[in-house]
């Protein structure tokens, strides 16, 4: 049922008068009365985003860290969506920053506490983070351990009985299962080869009930990049197959840590062909009473598909980068246009196999679906067009990654064409002001800007330090640094860079050294943030680490993050007039920036920043010098 607005609304007063005197009250009187801090800063940002609701714009709503962003995009969000009707949707950076969002004592909580105000939140997470009743099922034949019989036993008892599921709650939500290892959830959640349009257990599953469930949400949804991305990849081939799309029409969205929208596009909007996916596929349905001509048809795919990844293997060009380009042969393209005849031929059999049913159906639709696009992938790969194609590691798996479109375009056409109020909030989107670069990365062409500083004292409690050395000498330096036992983290450009520091440690202080890899990633945070360990390595955590007060008191940066030399960069370095200028500068500033936020979190931090620059990198020095947050002092 739609809730009444937080305010009156009166003949004489648009919507936005009103919104506008009401934030005012809340955030220069009644929060201030309840203890909050009164922030300038939060106050503008609040302001900006009702001018863009108004406007229906792109906002880019840059706000340093402690601003207090959360509360200013959450009060004119909720008062949007009950005018509109339609729920206001928060995109955050991943399932983790989900759940800091909607814990108690988190800005949402507070929020409804301190105003009375009771807000209509619910979640719409990633796909994988739901029970898979198929997958449950295969698993229970195998599993003898206790894990699975928790789950059979949260498993409501309508699910399997006939008649009606509307008196069954939502259930099969990851976090329903705490007790449960990552590993063994891999083994019953949902994954990509699933067709959910084709099970005959899509209306009892979990998945679908929570879908129904966040659905009818009068006030927010909140999700993960990750899955905005998938709603917006799927959503027309799901309309055009009658289903409903991922997430409902919103009336407004917020993207939380905004600048890593991109990474989530390209996650979600490419084809992907692993090296033994179709091999497992196939050998399921390599039961008795199969025909033989089906049979020889599924061995000479499996036979032809493991040809053209031994081929893809001798083409890739060698290089540290984790995206390898490849250099496509002859023989190589004369392997991909088999596999396309190899699945034409298998489909053609399938037809013959359903009407025999010796292959259960499921598992024939299942292999149908996926055969397609299999087959989609391959023909992008073959033409030898404007995709972009690499081969990289994903969950430990060789897979071949092909982007159709660069990812502006896309995002151009299903996303920043409508007229859809869309926010971007983080405290790193510009450099120096100037939004171009993540406009341009994204396909943005009109859209508002702000940025406001944080209301730290930087010069107070941070200092930064310039060490001009060889790269050579850089391992030694860090050695020298952390003979202090300060908590430390270390920022390396890409993962080969941590790899050969750690080679250059002696083995007995890499004891005392947690590397990115060497665990999952949140145990090992886990692990530095209890002081277990002092110093952690890591490639990737430029951002979304969050590590107050004295569990992190000291940043490294190892290289200045250039972009990498890979096929994606090199694609973006093409289409542009000065690379230089419009694709590497801009990247290293803003992951330059993103890396020094990890120290000063809240106004109880301190601590120290030191970036390594050998003979290259020195010559940059003007050009992020004047994006540091202090004077920085030379070693």
């Amino acid at each position: 049922m739609r809730k009444s607005l937080p305010f009156v609304l009166t003949k004489d007063r648009s919507f936005f008068e009103s919104l506008g005197d009401w934030m005012g009250d809340v955030l220069y009187d009644e929060l201030p009365e309840k203890g909050f801090e009164c922030r300038d800063e939060q106050i503008f940002m609040a302001y900006q985003i009702e001018q863009a609701l108004k406007e229906k714009n792109v906002l880019f709503a840059e706000a340093g860290v402690g601003t207090g962003k959360t509360i200013a995009y959450l009060l004119p969000a909720v008062s949007y969506a009950r005018y509109t009707g339609k729920p206001a949707l928060i995109a955050c950076a991943d399932e983790t920053l989900i759940d800091q969002l909607v814990k108690e004592g988190g800005d949402i909580y507070k929020l409804q506490k301190t105003l009375g105000l009771e807000i209509d939140v619910r979640l719409a997470k990633s796909r994988d983070q739901y029970l898979c009743l198929k997958r449950f099922e295969e698993a229970e034949k195998v599993e003898t351990d206790e894990w699975i019989d928790d789950i059979a036993f949260s498993i409501p008892d309508g699910v399997y009985a006939q008649g009606s599921m509307i008196a069954v709650q939502p259930y099969g939500d990851r976090s329903d299962y705490p007790t449960v290892s990552d590993e063994d959830w891999q083994k019953v959640n949902y994954n990509s080869i699933m067709q959910c349009s084709v099970c005959d257990l899509r209306n009892r599953c979990g998945q679908t009930l929570h879908r129904a469930h966040y659905r009818k949400s009068t006030d927010l949804i909140i999700c993960s990049q990750d899955f905005l991305m998938e709603h917006l990849a799927t959503k027309e081939s799901r309309e055009r197959e009658g289903q409903l799309a991922l997430l409902p029409e919103v009336s407004m969205m917020v993207l939380d840590e905004g600048h890593l929208l991109e990474y989530a596009a390209q996650k979600a909007m490419t084809y992907k062909v692993q090296a033994t996916t179709i091999v497992q596929l196939l050998e399921r349905l390599m039961v008795d009473g199969v025909r033989e001509r089906t049979l020889y048809a599924m061995e000479k795919l499996q036979d032809d598909h493991e040809l053209f990844f031994d081929q893809l293997r001798d083409d890739i060009v060698a290089s540290e980068e984790e995206r390898k380009r490849i250099n496509k042969s002859a023989t190589l393209l004369k392997y991909g246009k088999q596999l396309i005849a190899d699945v034409e031929v298998l489909l053609e059999e399938f037809v013959f196999e359903s009407e025999m049913y010796m292959i259960p159906e499921y598992e024939l639709n299942m292999a149908e679906e996926y055969l397609e696009q299999y087959e989609a992938s391959l023909r992008i790969f073959t033409a030898q067009g404007d995709a972009v194609d690499w081969l990289e590691e994903t969950d430990g798996e060789e897979t071949l990654v092909i982007m159709p479109r660069l990812i502006t375009e896309v995002l151009e056409e299903k996303l920043f064409s409508k007229k859809l109020p869309i926010v971007f909030s983080s405290a790193t989107l510009s450099v120096n002001k100037d939004f171009s670069y993540i406009a341009y990365s994204l396909g943005i062409r009109n859209y508002q800007s702000f940025s406001v500083p944080s209301p730290f004292d930087y010069d107070e409690v941070m200092r930064i330090y310039l060490h001009e050395l060889t790269q050579e000498e850089k391992a030694a330096r860090v050695q020298k640094l952390l003979k202090d036992g300060e908590k430390t983290l270390i920022l390396f450009k890409s993962k080969q860079a941590m790899l050969d520091f750690k080679a250059q440690l002696p083995i007995m202080e890499r004891m005392y050294v947690a590397f990115e890899g060497d665990r999952e990633l949140s145990a090992i945070v886990r692990d530095f943030q209890e002081g277990t360990v002092r110093t952690l390595c890591s490639y990737h955590l430029w951002e979304g680490l969050d590590l107050p007060e004295e569990a992190l008191t000291r940043v490294i940066i190892y290289d200045l993050p250039f972009p990498p030399h890979d096929p994606l960069f090199d694609a973006k370095r093409t289409f542009a007039e000065n690379a230089f200028e419009e694709v590497e500068l801009p990247f290293m500033q803003l992951r330059l920036q993103q890396g020094m936020g990890r120290l000063i979190r809240t106004s109880n931090d301190h601590g120290d920043i030191h970036i390594l620059l050998n003979e290259q990198e020195a010559k940059q020095r003007e050009a992020f010098e004047n994006i540091l947050a202090v004077t920085p002092e030379i070693k």
